[in-house]
């Protein structure tokens, strides 16, 4: 007798039962779990991911034996892969895991990788089920219709927390979940196959000669190389942070929510529950981590000793004309109005080198417009990535250079409407 087949179209898996569906499809007992489509298995209610058919016989194993076995995949039932040394449980009917040619390849050219469910493409190309979300490209995970980034697939238990929890575990990778780096005291995530962190020697390694860093995303190179997604901006080269495609210099990152609508708006930081150091010393004065940011911030000791020898210096507070619709917000740290000039400090922490040329050029023509008198800039830079002065000396190069500056305004010796004296950088 000729077995029915499933009525859906090009499907040609046999129908269960009285139905007109083979199982994939909706035939046969299905689980009763709400919202699960899964066939029940064996004679329970339940799919095998809630807990029907035969379950492993390992202690506090809930996962379901596989085939004829008492025993999940994990501790050792079901067929294995016939390759020496390999472990991996078979595809199909097959005596090889996919991983050494069993199962169907997609069909991309060169491409080496696995075809997804009845489709003829692997992840990477298209294949398998997609995210629901409009214009979301990304696969859907697990049974679910979503993609990680919008919510499919396990997530991590922690209270709050929305992240993907990792492999078999039930935490994301920063509450502990997945394979761990064996280095003594090390709590990183292990990468790839490897038994170590990227730190420790993990994951792919960056390709340039006696680099040891490891490569970022699907390149061979690190970051430092070039590795990784690039920032979109004209002729940058910094790396693309985060989700974004651009470096922290172009807006990129997670952007601290006080000053994220501010045209210089700074990067979050989690150390300060995503506000920029500024802000959070700000919002939150007395929380013990701002204080910590006051004594050791460099520009405060700058702050320190300019109103050590100065009066009438403001610090560090957005810059309004009198009519401001407060659509500019540029900050000065340091800022004294002296007749009609404004003499300007800026701390330039590491000669400021991960800043834009181009965005710094926007930021002077921005504070011209709030005033149109004229303008010295002295930039000050207290590290000693580029000299190797002490910084009591830069300090007290600093407090002679400010008095000149004020000498030459006082005088009626500033002719230019913008200076820029450059101590340091």
């Amino acid at each position: 007798m000729t077995q029915k087949l499933c009525n859906e179209p090009d499907c040609k898996s046999g129908a269960i039962g009285k139905t007109n569906k083979c199982r994939a499809h909706g035939g046969s007992k299905r689980c009763n779990e709400p919202d699960c489509k899964s066939s029940a298995q064996g004679k329970s209610d339940k799919c095998k991911r809630h807990g029907g058919g035969t379950r492993c016989n390992e202690p506090n194993c809930k996962a379901s034996a596989r085939d004829n076995s008492n025993k999940c995949a994990a501790h050792g039932g079901g067929k294995r892969c016939n390759e020496p040394d390999c472990k991996s449980i078979t595809v199909g009917k097959t005596d090889k895991c996919r991983a050494h040619g069993e199962g169907k390849q997609c069909n991309e050219p060169d491409c080496k990788s696995m075809a997804v469910c009845k489709t003829n493409k692997c992840i990477a190309h298209g294949g398998g089920k997609k995210c629901n979300e409009p214009d979301c490209k990304s696969s859907a995970q697990d049974k679910s219709d979503k993609c990680k980034r919008h919510g499919g697939g396990k997530r991590c238990n922690e209270p709050d927390c929305k992240s993907m929890a990792v492999g078999k575990t039930n935490k994301c990778i920063a509450h502990g979940g997945g394979k761990r780096c064996n280095e003594p005291d090390c709590k990183s995530s292990a990468q790839g196959k490897s038994d170590k962190c990227i730190a420790h020697g993990g994951g792919k390694r960056c390709n340039e000669p006696n680099c040891k860093k490891g490569a970022e995303g699907k390149s061979d190179k690190c970051v430092s190389h070039g590795g990784g997604t690039r920032c979109i901006e004209p002729n940058c080269k910094s790396s693309a942070i985060g989700k974004t495609d651009k470096c922290i210099a172009h807006g990129g990152g997670k952007r601290c929510p006080n000053c994220i609508d501010w045209i210089d708006s700074r990067s979050g930081c989690l150390k300060y529950d995503g506000y920029c150091a500024t802000c959070f010393k700000r919002i939150f004065p007395d929380d013990e981590r701002s204080k910590i940011i006051h004594s050791h911030t460099k520009e405060i000791m700058v702050r320190n000793a300019i109103n050590t020898n100065f009066e009438g210096f403001v610090h560090d507070r957005p810059l309004y004309t009198g009519n401001c619709d407060c659509s500019h917000r540029r900050r000065i740290d340091h800022r004294k109005l002296i007749g009609n000039t404004i003499l300007a400090v800026e701390t330039d922490e590491f000669g400021h080198r991960g800043y834009s040329q181009y965005d710094e050029e926007i930021r002077y023509h921005d504070l011209f417009m709030i005033h149109s008198g004229k303008w010295i800039f002295i930039r000050f830079n207290p590290d000693n990535n580029i000299s190797k002065v002490d910084i009591d000396d830069k300090l007290d190069k600093l407090i002679e250079t400010i008095n000149d500056c004020i000498d030459r305004i006082e005088n009626n010796e500033n002719t230019e409407l913008l200076e820029i004296y450059k101590l340091y950088c």
